[in-house]
């Protein structure tokens, strides 16, 4: 059976810095969930916990009490609204989330990909060619995937994000492009013997039928791998929903994903 759009698993409100949109409140998501008859949504806001050391300017004050302001979370017959967090993962491989808040989350989302947060996922200095940036993909997948996490409620979100590389297009891809088959492959095998979700991010799904094939090799590699795959608009704005299903049923056709190939949370 073709994968259904049934479910959210990265949304972020207005308590997100990047968001403070006051149209998107956990009320208007729920809407979302409603309009588009999905089963299971997660709010995900950006997140670093006070108690871990290490976290920028820009996250000190996205901690557990600010992003906890959503909850009661609105509830709806037939619909599954969970707490969740998109954490960060910063230069020296720390996550934001110590391991006594993991039962506080229903799922939390970790991007390797964030790579424009100079001198806190990145060193400024240390990094600026394409060829680095491809290489520190695969370093810092490795190291994700060797931490003591649960890595049944835990979702890498957009592996092929553009923040790899923002501009321009043409190098982003080809980062892509250079990330090697065998570390893809020896990535999402590990991946799937854990159980971590593997996101298909909306953003990441804006491609062209040209880019196509550049975008979704590791996407390809990791459905071969046995890995499990969840939908995460990443939406800060009500628009952002809006546009979700369409960019993720295109995804769905291209990988021509099956019921068989979801990740479902275990929390």
């Amino acid at each position: 059976m073709r994968f259904t759009f049934d479910h959210d698993y990265h949304i972020h409100s207005e308590l997100s810095s990047c968001s403070q949109d006051p149209e998107q409140s956990p009320a208007r998501i729920l809407q979302y969930a409603k309009d588009y008859g999905l089963k299971t949504i997660c709010i995900t806001d950006h997140y670093w916990d006070s108690a871990v050391p290490g976290a920028s300017k820009w996250y000190q004050p996205q901690n557990f009490e600010h992003i906890s302001k959503a909850k009661p979370l609105p509830e709806a017959d037939g619909i599954s609204f969970l707490f969740g967090c998109e954490t960060d993962f910063d230069r020296y491989h720390t996550v934001g989330v110590p391991k006594e808040r993991f039962d506080d989350f229903d799922f939390i989302i970790i991007p390797t990909t964030h790579l424009h947060m100079k001198n806190f996922t990145i060193s400024e200095e240390d990094i600026v060619s394409v060829e680095a940036k491809a290489a520190l993909w695969v370093t810092r997948m490795d190291a994700l995937l060797a931490m003591d996490l649960p890595f049944r409620k835990i979702g890498i979100a957009h592996p092929a994000c553009c923040l790899l590389h923002k501009t321009p297009r043409e190098e982003y891809l080809r980062l892509l492009d250079l990330i090697p088959e065998a570390d893809m492959v020896r990535i999402f095998t590990k991946a799937a013997a854990l159980g971590v979700g593997i996101e298909l991010n909306r953003d990441d799904m804006k491609f062209t039928d040209e880019e196509a094939d550049t975008v979704l090799r590791m996407f390809r590699i990791a459905k071969q791998c046995g890995c499990k795959f969840y939908c995460g608009s990443d939406a800060h704005h009500p628009a952002g929903l809006e546009e979700a299903k369409a960019l993720f049923e295109r995804a769905i056709d291209y990988l021509a994903l099956t019921e068989d190939d979801k990740f479902h949370i275990c929390h």
